[in-house]
């Protein structure tokens, strides 16, 4: 089976950088399209970004724009999220999921996943 494991969560500053890393392993990671996903405390879990499964195509949520980089490492089985200028509103649940749908119009949506990983926290000090 898919299985999705997150990493590179912790405890920053304002400011500061994190780089999250989900690796992926028992399916196809070439041929999936990748998103990030975050959840807060009594909040509903939001889109991040999204990265096509050649890495082509990039999505961002309107409030990480400018600040986090999505990427991947299809030799690897790995994506990423890497976030600078953190805030204390990123501070969050951040989850890894995959797509392994033929078509996909959207992959900004919860919906649009097939896998997900357990998650990691990251947290940001103001």
């Amino acid at each position: 089976q898919v299985q999705l494991v997150e990493s590179g969560g912790g405890l920053v500053q304002a400011g500061d950088s994190l780089r999250l890393s989900c690796a992926v392993s028992g399916g196809t990671f070439s041929r999936y399209n990748m998103g990030w996903f975050r959840q807060a405390p009594g909040k509903e879990r939001e889109f991040v970004s999204a990265i096509s499964w050649s890495g082509g195509r990039t999505y961002y949520a309107d409030s990480v724009k400018g600040r986090f980089t999505i990427s991947r490492d299809n030799a690897k089985n790995t994506v990423f999220l890497q976030m600078n200028s953190l805030e204390p509103e990123d501070t969050a649940f951040y989850y890894c999921a995959a797509n392994s749908r033929t078509v996909s119009l959207t992959l900004t949506r919860a919906r649009d996943y097939d896998y997900w990983g357990q998650g990691t926290q990251v947290t940001v000090s103001s």
